[in-house]
């Protein structure tokens, strides 16, 4: 059986993925790593890459920790440069996903 574009189902959070008690404080998470932290933006045809400074990194694999439960559909990647240590974090997934992340992320 072929699947086609027009019958995958847009991107979208899975309710409650993340523990209501944790809520606050990723959302706080989120605003402050791409509100601010993230150094560069840069659009990929199936999503987004980010640079941050080497500091960020823990920050960085804790959204992804969160991120993997809430939604499943996106593909993370964590690359730290050998010589700055600066982090790119790649959030790709199928169609539809850069314009879900334009309108999750803040910045």
């Amino acid at each position: 059986m072929e699947t086609s574009a027009r019958n995958t189902p847009a991107p979208a959070c899975v309710p409650g993925a993340i523990p209501a008690a944790e809520r606050a404080a990723h959302f706080d998470l989120v605003a402050r790593l791409f509100g601010g932290d993230a150094r560069e933006k840069r659009a990929l045809e199936n999503g987004y890459e980010f640079r941050f400074d080497a500091a960020a990194f823990e920050d960085v694999a804790r959204f992804v920790a969160n991120e993997r439960e809430c939604c499943p559909f996106l593909d993370f990647e964590i690359d730290v440069g050998a010589e700055d240590g600066a982090v790119r974090l790649r959030l790709t997934g199928p169609e539809g996903t850069r314009e879900f992340l334009e309108a999750e992320l803040p910045g």
